[in-house]
C-alpha cells in the first residue's frame, strides 16, 4: 500500500466515525484541541498524521486506536 492510500484510507476512516457519531470537524477539532483545518487535511489525505493525534482522535471519538485503523 502506497503512503498516499494509506493517508486517504486513515482520513475516510476519521469521516466514517466522526459522522457516525454525528460531529461536524470542527466538534472533532475541538474534542482534540486542534483547530478545523487540521482535521480537514486529516480526512482529506493531506497529512501523514503521527500515532499520537491519532490516538487522540480516537480518544475524542471513545473508540480504540486499532478501532480507527482497522480498515
Amino acid at each position: 500500500m502506497t503512503k498516499d492510500k494509506l493517508k486517504k484510507l486513515i482520513g475516510q476512516r476519521v469521516v466514517d466515525l466522526r459522522t457516525k457519531k454525528g460531529w461536524t470537524q470542527s466538534d472533532l477539532a475541538r474534542a482534540v484541541g486542534k483547530d478545523r483545518q487540521a482535521i480537514e487535511k486529516l480526512e482529506n489525505g493531506k497529512v501523514n498524521p503521527t500515532l499520537y493525534s491519532l490516538s487522540e482522535i480516537a480518544d475524542a471519538l471513545n473508540i480504540s486506536l486499532p478501532v480507527l485503523v482497522d480498515f
